[in-house]
C-alpha cells in the first residue's frame, strides 16, 4: 500500500527558469499530499471536498507558494 515516494524529484531544487520552479513547486505540493495520504482511493474521494471549499483551495495555494519560495531561494532567484 505504501510506496517509496521521491519527495524531491531528481534530488534537486535547481531549475533553469522561474516557470520551471513554479511547476516544481506544484509537483512538490502534490507529493506532500500523496505522502500524507498514500491511499489513492481516499485521495480521489477527498478531491470533491477540497474542490468545493474556498479555504482548502487557499491553503493549497499557500502550500505551493511556500514551496516556490524555497525553490526560488535555492536558485538564488535565478540570478547568475
Amino acid at each position: 500500500m505504501y510506496e517509496n515516494i521521491e519527495l524531491i524529484p531528481g534530488n534537486s531544487l535547481i531549475t533553469e527558469t522561474p516557470e520551471q520552479g513554479r511547476a516544481l513547486a506544484v509537483k512538490l505540493a502534490r507529493l506532500i499530499i500523496k505522502s500524507t495520504q498514500p491511499d489513492a482511493s481516499v485521495r480521489e474521494k477527498l478531491r470533491g471536498v477540497y474542490a468545493n471549499d474556498a479555504a482548502m483551495l487557499i491553503a493549497i495555494g499557500q502550500t505551493v507558494a511556500i514551496e516556490f519560495a524555497t525553490i526560488a531561494a535555492a536558485n538564488e532567484y535565478w540570478k547568475k
